[in-house]
This record gives C-alpha cells, sequence and structure tokens, in this order.
C-alpha cells in the first residue's frame, strides 16, 4: 500500500522525469529527432541530459526519506544490498534481453548501465547515509567532485600520456573502462554508465539526501533554504565549468552541481503549488512516479522488442508502426517521430494510471 502522507512534488518530478525518460528513448526515427530531446555529442547539456541525474537525485531525496529515522543494523544491509541486487540483475536482462531466446553471446554483452549505476549508487549512498552526520556527507561530496577534477585533468595515464577531457584512449575514464571492461561498454570510445564517472554520480544522489532532509525537517521557509541551495549548486557548477565543462558522459563535477540545482528549483516550484498551497494537479504524472522502475524496465523492454522483432526480413514492428500510422507526406517528419514518442508516452502513462487504480506497486 501506498503511504497516507507523501511529498507529492517528489512523485511528480519522478513521474516527469520517467516519462521524459520515454520520450527521448522512444522516437519514431532515430535520424529524425529534435535536438534538446538528443543528448549532447560531447560537452553541453540538452534537455535528455537532465535524465538521469533526476532520477538520482531524486533516489537521495527517497533515501533521505525511508533511512531517516533507521538504524543501521544487519537487517537494514541486508535489504539494501537486496535491493541493489535486484536492480543491477534487471540492468543486466536489459542489455541481454532479446524477443527470442537463448541470450546474446556473452562476450559482447554491456555490463555497465541506468539500473545498473542506480543499483550501484543506491547501496552506497544509503550506506553513507546510515553511518555519516551532515558534515561528513558534505566533506564525502566535496572531495569526490574535487578529486574527481585533479584526478581527470591533472593526473597523468599509467602510459604517460597527459590527461584529456575528450573521447580517446586518453581520457581517464574511458581508459578505465576499455581495461577493466574490454568489450562489454557501450562504444569503444566512451560508455554513459562506466566505472570512473559513478563516483560523481553519487555525489547527484547526496544531494538528492541534503534536499530531502531539508523537505522532512521543522525548518522555518524550507523553500527559500532550498531555492538558496539550487541557485547556489547552479552558480559553482556553471563557474566550475569553465575549467571542467559540463559533461554528461564524464559526469564532470560541473554537470553534477548544474543538474542538481535545477532539480532543487524545480522541486522548490512543485513543492510550492503541490504541498504548501495543496493545488491537486499532475495526476497522471505522479501515477508513473509511483510505478517508476517498473515502468522504467517494461519500456526498455517493450522498445528493444519492437526494434528486434522482424514482420519481415526488412522491417521490424518498429518501423512498421511509425511508418504506417505516424508518417504522411503533408507532416514533418520530424514531427511524426516527435509523435510517435508522444504516443508513447501516453501508453505507459495509462498504464501506470491502470497500477495505481488497482492498487499495484511494484517495489524493486
Amino acid at each position: 500500500m501506498i503511504k497516507k502522507q507523501r511529498v507529492q512534488s517528489v512523485d511528480f518530478l519522478r513521474g516527469l522525469t520517467i516519462m521524459l525518460m520515454i520520450l527521448v528513448n522512444t522516437p519514431g526515427d532515430w535520424s529524425y529527432v529534435y535536438k534538446p530531446l538528443l543528448h549532447a555529442e560531447w560537452n553541453g547539456l540538452t534537455l535528455a541530459d537532465f535524465v538521469f541525474p533526476f532520477f538520482l537525485f531524486i533516489v537521495g531525496i527517497s533515501i533521505s526519506f525511508v533511512y531517516k529515522y533507521k538504524k543501521a543494523d544487519r537487517t537494514m544491509y541486508k535489504k539494501i544490498f537486496i535491493r541493489s541486487l535486484k536492480l543491477i540483475a534487471l540492468g543486466l536482462f536489459i542489455n541481454v534481453f532479446l524477443p527470442y531466446f537463448p541470450f546474446v553471446e556473452t562476450e559482447s554483452v554491456r555490463l555497465p548501465g541506468v539500473l545498473q549505476r542506480i543499483g550501484i549508487i543506491f547501496c552506497i549512498a544509503s550506506i553513507l547515509y546510515l553511518n555519516c552526520n551532515r558534515k561528513q556527507l558534505i566533506f564525502i561530496a566535496v572531495t569526490i567532485l574535487v578529486g574527481y577534477w585533479i584526478w581527470l585533468t591533472y593526473i597523468p595515464l599509467p602510459n604517460g600520456a597527459s590527461p584529456i577531457l575528450e573521447r580517446g584512449s586518453n581520457n581517464w575514464a574511458n581508459y578505465l573502462d576499455y581495461v577493466l571492461l574490454k568489450d562489454h561498454i557501450w562504444k569503444p570510445d566512451y560508455d554513459p554508465e562506466g566505472i570512473l564517472s559513478t563516483l560523481p554520480a553519487i555525489v547527484t544522489t547526496i544531494t538528492g539526501i541534503f534536499v530531502g532532509e531539508i523537505l522532512t525537517s521543522t525548518a522555518k521557509r524550507k523553500l527559500i533554504l532550498l531555492a538558496i541551495m539550487g541557485g547556489s549548486f547552479m552558480i559553482i557548477g556553471y563557474l566550475w565549468s569553465i575549467f571542467f565543462p559540463i559533461n554528461k558522459v564524464l559526469w564532470s563535477s560541473s554537470f553534477v552541481l548544474v543538474t542538481s540545482g535545477y532539480a532543487t528549483l524545480f522541486l522548490v516550484l512543485f513543492h510550492y503549488f503541490m504541498d504548501y498551497k495543496k493545488y491537486d494537479f499532475g495526476n497522471l504524472v505522479k501515477y508513473v512516479g509511483a510505478n517508476a522502475i517498473i515502468i522504467y524496465f517494461s519500456s526498455m523492454i517493450f522498445a528493444k522488442s519492437f526494434y528486434l522483432i522482424k514482420i519481415n526480413s526488412q522491417t521490424s514492428v518498429h518501423q512498421f508502426l511509425f511508418e504506417t500510422f505516424f508518417v504522411y507526406p503533408s507532416i514533418d517528419k520530424l514531427l511524426s517521430s516527435f509523435f510517435y514518442a508522444l504516443v508513447v508516452v501516453g501508453f505507459y502513462t495509462l498504464l501506470a494510471y491502470f497500477l495505481y487504480k488497482k492498487k499495484i506497486f511494484i517495489k524493486v
């Protein structure tokens, strides 16, 4: 059962993030996508680049809600480890899934992934929260961000080469992924969920923990405090980007602060109207947030199936649906591709509505 007292704005932000993720991941044709819905080619920030950090930010808020008054013991650690392993297993399943079994060859299966990173970071951030006070968490976050910056920009690689912040073998993040994971990465020159970039991603979740602590506190003018925090994250992040560019693939320190800043300010806006003013709106979005993981998992499995299942030797289910129902000579193909993604978002929103009304809440 869902808790009686919920922070509506958090559910809304979570649902909005998942809906944006589906919109970004399922265009009708990848050759026709509006630029804001594509990830930045390297440095920079687009609408698509907000999805994953926002979700990790919300994971941090949830950690603060769930474990605020919990005691760290063997039972608690066991629950954390089991949940983390479930998330990792689901992520690996997505990577190896085919509409027809057996699985793909194991030597080429990608090991990193979105759910794998969420599982790892949830485990680490939860343990840190259960064992560290606020000052210690701040120290850990700052140390990671500064240390990561120094590591990627100043420490020479084992081959003696100077580090670079571009794609290539002399990029520390790619170097470690290639050495440790070999062919089990997204592309030969980078993996957006690689090993080293997981470190600063932990800080994204820690910023969510800080925000969750304030949301559940009795502090007066908490929204003003959160607005100042969000604004400070953004200012420091943009200033830092002069030296350490905003980059999602590297999950640069400036990327952590800027995206956490935006997430905090959006949450302040939603919290003001939904939890403070008690305006009741966006229920469909909140329904998606109530079953976020299963909606994400389902969307990935169905999307992959539609691409891989062939109606004939030339046409996949995805291509057939798009070209049959969305492509018309009188409509720009960019718009057609976007409409296809909107319909997919609508389908999963209705699925979330059905699950919510049936009181089905699938937790990992």
